[in-house]
């Protein structure tokens, strides 16, 4: 494959990581750097329902990068995020649970990089754990944040045993 034709595919499989869409809804932002061309930097706050736990919504923080690449979506967001999870109504679990699910994904970056949260299921303490990160095709980042929804000792999880 020559170069022109491997550009081609790379820019082909960027787009479509641009048309993909997030699942999660824009709570609010704050502005973190004042930008002379495009937006500025900021810090945004979105939640997402768990789309197999009823009644549990998590808020993810994380940093946007303005300016014109970041108008026009060629800017990398850093990887720095975090995430609450919180019961918001009653507990109904929508089937049974893998122990371990990834719940979201969003790209941070025209380059294959994503942030992506995922549902872990603490079985002897009865509680769900999610797990905010960020991961590029090469190489991801350390930062993390964690959080955990304890569910009443009468609820048993249903979980796949592996």
């Amino acid at each position: 494959m020559n170069a022109t034709r491997l550009c081609r595919a790379i820019f082909g499989l960027a787009l479509l990581g641009l048309a993909s869409h997030g699942r999660a809804e824009n709570i609010g932002s704050v502005d973190t750097a004042f930008q002379l061309l495009g937006p500025d930097h900021k810090v945004v706050v979105e939640v997402f329902d768990d789309p197999r736990v009823a009644g549990v919504s998590c808020y993810l923080s994380r940093a946007k990068t303005g300016g014109f690449k970041g108008a026009i979506g060629l800017a990398e967001d850093k990887a720095e995020s975090s995430v609450a999870c919180r019961q918001v109504g009653a507990l109904r679990f929508n089937g049974v649970l893998p122990l371990q699910e990834e719940v979201f994904s969003e790209r941070a970056s025209i380059f294959f990089k994503h942030v992506r949260v995922v549902r872990m299921v603490d079985v002897k303490r009865n509680a769900l754990v999610y797990l905010v990160y960020s991961d590029r095709l090469i190489d991801g980042s350390p930062k993390n944040s964690v959080t955990a929804v304890p569910v009443p000792a009468e609820q048993p999880i249903p979980t796949k045993r592996k």
